[in-house]
């Protein structure tokens, strides 16, 4: 595939120096062989979230949230309102009897909430003077209602009306938050994961209580997902990925990354490999249900719900640390990083002459159960049974800064956002030159062939 370079890229000049893979132009499994340019922010961006099959919105640092048509590329709105950096968006679709409608909710450094109609543009609530910033937030449809996380735990419906909140115990705040069974939220906050309960009295009033508080991480919570209807997932700085039952919360597998020393290294050696804790950090989880992809420093890792075990890893799939992933079947998946890449893997066996068996994530592994003992002997590469490799299947080069995220919108293409202040929308190009096709031989069949 054509390699596009926009704006160049020397501010990661250093770290194409030590490019870890390389892909040639002729990539017969990357069908993204056409893109498109979309400008209008004028500071980072880091949110994107699907609207609907053909639209979705953008936001970051200059407080600006604009929707696009992902078939043509066209800006369709300009949502002014918020002063200062959106801290955090989503899609709000509240049933009203046979009508429906996606709202979108944003939320600001400015202490500031504001829903917005992505129809017109129009700003249709607003809440300013927060006691905190909001740092995520979570729709709650069955209930008509969203949740804030941030320095308090906040309920609200869709008129804005605040129906209670919680304060926290952490200075941190509350950083993700997911809805589990029973009217339940998990919200994590620095290394807990604390369980609320919300009940919905008789006068349709709302009370949240905190039911659980999980303290098994030893690091900052940096991912919380849900997995299937009976688990959720959690990943730490330190690289603890901790399976949880969504009813009972308990644990129902744990993964630590652990380090091996070369034996052979002397300790001054052994201190200038060292990993930094930011290789061992877990920024990013994705699921499909039956797999969970880990984004681990530079690296990437496919878990096994059903084996509960790692089935296949790259030890380094980027130059920079892994920002955003997604796995697009079993056996394919995607990552967009900060060296400012987007790259296409497959799963393949791993062949004999892989990574060396002392380095990196398989250095050493305890295969958690909740039964593993307390100092499991070492496994490497090659004392794991049906590990693989996922081989680099496609390289999209167009950003010039670190892609902090990408929406999928299958056959209508991909969109990615960067700190460079571009969207680039990524297109099948042999479907757009059909396309092409077929509307020009309609155009002619109208104007009878002239």
């Amino acid at each position: 595939m054509l390699r596009w370079i926009l704006g160049g890229r020397e501010a990661q000049g250093s770290l194409e120096k030590g490019s870890v893979l390389c892909i040639g132009e002729e990539q017969p499994k990357n069908w993204f062989t056409e893109l498109q340019v979309l400008k209008g922010h004028f500071d980072i961006v880091r949110f994107l979230v699907q609207i609907d099959d053909f639209r979705c919105a953008s936001a970051g640092d200059d407080g600006l949230v604009l929707v696009w048509n992902v078939e043509t590329g066209e800006r369709l709105q300009e949502l002014r309102g918020h002063s200062q950096q959106i801290t955090a968006i989503n899609t709000f679709t509240c049933n009203d009897g046979d009508m429906s409608h996606i709202s979108l909710i944003t939320a600001s450094s400015d202490r500031s909430l504001s829903l917005w109609d992505p129809d017109t543009g129009n700003r249709v609530q607003t809440i300013s003077d927060l006691q905190s910033s909001v740092k995520c937030l979570l729709v709650l449809e069955r209930q008509c209602v969203f949740v804030s996380g941030g320095g308090e735990l906040c309920v609200w419906n869709k008129d804005f009306q605040l129906q209670c909140h919680r304060p926290n115990h952490s200075d941190t705040g509350i950083t993700a938050l997911i809805e589990l069974p029973k009217n339940c939220i998990a919200a994590a906050m620095d290394k807990e994961i604390v369980i609320y309960r919300l009940t919905v009295s008789t006068d349709s009033s709302i009370s949240v209580a905190e039911v659980r508080c999980l303290s098994d991480h030893q690091d900052r919570i940096r991912a919380l997902i849900n997995v299937n209807d009976g688990l959720f997932a959690s990943g730490s700085h330190a690289g603890e990925l901790i399976l949880w039952d969504a009813i009972e919360w308990n644990i129902t597998a744990y993964e630590h990354i652990l380090w091996e020393e070369s034996q052979a290294c002397t300790q001054a050696e052994i201190r200038l490999t060292a990993p930094k804790p930011s290789e061992m950090s877990i920024q990013h989880l994705t699921t499909n249900g039956r797999h969970i992809l880990a984004a681990v420093g530079s690296g990437l890792y496919v878990y096994s719900i059903l084996t509960k075990a790692v089935v296949a890893y790259r030890k380094v799939a980027h130059d920079s640390n892994v920002l955003h992933t997604m796995l697009l079947s079993d056996s394919e998946l995607m990552s967009c990083s900060e060296d400012g890449s987007v790259r296409m893997w497959e799963i393949q066996d791993l062949p004999l002459s892989a990574e060396p068996a002392s380095s990196g994530f398989f250095g050493m592994w305890t295969f958690g159960r909740s039964n593993k003992p307390s100092a499991p002997p070492l496994k490497k590469v090659a004392d794991v049974p049906n590990i693989r490799m996922l081989e680099l299947t496609g390289d999209l080069i167009g950003h010039s800064g670190a892609v902090q995220m990408f929406v999928s919108f299958r056959e209508n293409g991909l969109v990615t956002c960067s700190t460079d202040h571009l969207l680039i929308l990524w297109k099948n190009g042999e479907r757009q030159s059909q396309l092409r096709s077929l509307a020009l031989f309609q155009k002619l069949e109208e104007n009878e062939g002239l």
